[in-house]
């Protein structure tokens, strides 16, 4: 890979090896797909017309579905044909009329989301949680190193990043309560994820081996799984998570490819007891992406992906192996990434420990617990690239606005 012509993109966060995928727009022009290069966006749509590829007509497209449909073989094509474009002088005249600055046009959200699952892939997380509510009891359900758990969501709510998130309402009853009352959410909370999206589907009734997760995984998304504490914790026995996690679910506008990936790729932690066979042990591998929290400008956490216990390749063969398809459009998240370490905890439910061990008090002059409105929450990945540097994932940015009556 030689270096692009792009001024100030070679060695920045969005170099050549990176290359993100996202949708924008432009005042009284319709949404499109375009890459990113350094600060800029490359309008895909009419350099591919030019070029005459013969997939043209998907870049012209409200939301990335129609590009991740045609499979790995076309992601692959384009993702060689882009790279040729920036890095050849040759096609600089062809190219620099349609690059745009970021500051020009304005995101969208980048897919259209078909369904949405959540997985608890974290042993930290898990073990955190199970500490702070079953202080009596084992950390860890029986069940938690045989399969990865999860729910699924709801895929109306999930929103681009910049969208406010409104406080939710519901009921709660906490321990000391005669009864349950109504009302917004008190312990509102984040939870640093990251998001898998599906471009090839699979057939109803067939498994999707880990030995095939990149035949049909098109890229990588950060998310926020926002959640009412208060909320979850009085609605979910015995069926799980709902209306404490369904109110908004915030991932990047721009979607990193999983060929940007390459060398991210590391050895799980290890998992014991060894899990069936059809989840492929010997073939799992983790992601080394770094997180960072960031509440009010400031840095409270950085949750390391590398020490999550199950893999993306197991949790996409856990979620078909009933024989449930998989569509274009698909996003399942990993859970709240939380290493060893408490400033390494993806959520201020661990961070508080359950709201009772205030954090941060050396940032913001007073301690914190959960979210306050009027907070902004952004979470930021970097990875490492082919190149030899860091890539950056797109961001994922949140504001608390109050509960509406």
């Amino acid at each position: 890979m030689t270096t692009t012509w792009v001024e100030g993109a070679a060695g920045s966060l969005f170099d050549v090896d990176n290359l993100p995928y996202g949708v924008f727009s432009r005042p009284g022009e319709e949404p499109r797909v375009g890459v990113r290069i350094g600060e800029l966006v490359l309008d895909l749509a009419p350099v591919s017309a030019a070029e005459m590829l013969d997939v043209h007509h998907v870049f012209e497209e409200p939301s990335l579905n129609a590009f991740m449909a045609e499979g790995p073989r076309v992601w692959r094509s384009v993702r060689r044909w882009i790279t040729g474009l920036l890095t050849d002088e040759t096609e600089r005249d062809l190219v620099e009329p349609h690059l745009m600055p970021l500051a020009d046009v304005t995101l969208q959200l980048p897919v259209e989301v078909a369904d949405y699952v959540d997985f608890y892939a974290s042993e930290h997380h898990a073990s955190n949680v199970g500490r702070i509510f079953r202080p009596d009891a084992e950390a860890l359900l029986p069940n938690w190193k045989h399969l990865p758990v999860g729910y699924h969501g709801r895929a109306g709510t999930v929103v681009g990043s910049g969208t406010p998130v409104v406080r939710p309402c519901g009921q709660r009853k906490g321990p000391a309560d005669q009864a349950p009352a109504y009302g917004p959410s008190t312990r509102l909370d984040i939870e640093a994820e990251l998001g898998f999206v599906v471009g090839a589907g699979s057939p109803l009734g067939e498994r999707v081996p880990v030995s095939a997760f990149a035949d049909h995984v098109f890229g990588v998304v950060g998310l926020n799984d926002w959640s009412a504490r208060d909320i979850q914790a009085w609605e979910y026995v015995p069926l799980g998570p709902f209306l404490g996690k369904s109110f908004a679910t915030s991932i990047s506008q721009w979607v990193t490819p999983l060929e940007a990936l390459g060398a991210a790729w590391t050895d799980l932690p290890g998992q014991d007891p060894l899990p069936l066979p059809y989840l492929a042990p010997e073939e799992a591998r983790g992601l080394d992406i770094d997180i960072e929290v960031v509440l009010g400008g400031r840095v409270v956490s950085r949750p390391p992906y590398r020490t999550m216990y199950w893999s993306p390749a197991q949790m996409l063969a856990h979620l078909t192996v009933n024989g449930a398809s998989a569509r274009t459009g698909d996003l399942f998240a990993s859970g709240t990434v939380s290493g060893t370490e408490r400033d390494q905890r993806g959520s201020f439910l661990e961070l508080s420990w359950g709201g009772r061990e205030p954090f941060g008090e050396e940032l913001f002059g007073t301690g914190r617990t959960f979210l306050e409105d009027g907070d902004e929450v952004v979470l930021r990945y970097t990875a490492p690239g082919a190149l030899g540097g860091r890539i950056a994932l797109g961001e994922v940015t949140g504001r608390i606005e109050p509960a509406r009556p």
